[in-house]
């Protein structure tokens, strides 16, 4: 009378042995799964390029005494690829040719050829032979500087932040002038070609310090 019963017990016993399968797959699974995440997942390991020059334009492109916004686009790559993303963006002006004789070489005016009454020490269209460039990241909080062309200044809509063309601020909201980038002077003359070196800064604060 006993025999009927044996079909459930091993049943249960069929059961039994395919959960402990079923969870031993899965927690075999486990670092498995963590190497192929390492294998598939480049995410983090991915390397962005600034710091250094960057060609930004020619010098017959820019318009003398008009600024022009151009983006600035570093290498990103993974472990299978290199693609390109915008980092950032500048502003470059050609400076305007002085024409007047009295401002030729040897003249006074030649040491500040904006033509202002900036101090030594206030950022300058000094970029040889005739570009400045200036990061596009406004100095109070970090927001996007655009170019009004009806009132010929650099503008930041966040806190009315307005600046010269030269790069001096003109009210007090910023706590700086316009960050100027450095240019190779050297590929500027020797073959025109406008290469900036990006860097972004620290906001809000007086001094001019690596971000």
């Amino acid at each position: 009378m006993s025999e009927p019963k044996e079909a459930p017990n091993e049943d249960r016993r069929q059961f039994i042995k395919g959960a402990s399968c079923a969870i031993g797959c899965a927690i075999g699974l486990v670092p498995m799964l963590a190497a192929v995440r390492v294998v598939l997942d480049p995410i983090g390991r991915e390397r962005v390029g600034g710091g250094s020059f960057t060609l930004l334009a020619n010098l017959d492109e820019l318009q003398p005494g008009k600024p022009v916004m151009v983006p600035v686009v570093a290498e990103k790559r993974d472990k299978w690829s290199i693609s390109e993303s915008v980092i950032g963006a500048v502003w470059l002006i050609r400076e305007k040719l002085d024409t007047d004789p009295a401002n030729q070489e040897g003249s006074p005016d030649d040491a500040n050829p904006a033509g202002d009454s900036r101090s030594p020490d206030e950022p300058a269209m000094k970029a040889l032979p005739h570009v400045t460039a200036f990061s596009s990241v406004c100095p109070h909080l970090g927001c996007f500087v655009d170019f009004r062309e009806n009132e010929n200044d650099f503008y930041c809509p966040c806190h009315n932040s307005k600046f010269e063309l030269t790069g001096k601020r003109m009210n007090d909201t910023p706590p700086r002038h316009m960050d100027e980038l450095e240019i190779d002077t050297d590929k500027l003359r020797d073959t025109g070609e406008v290469w900036v070196k990006y860097e972004r800064f620290k906001t809000n604060t007086s001094d001019k310090l690596p971000g």
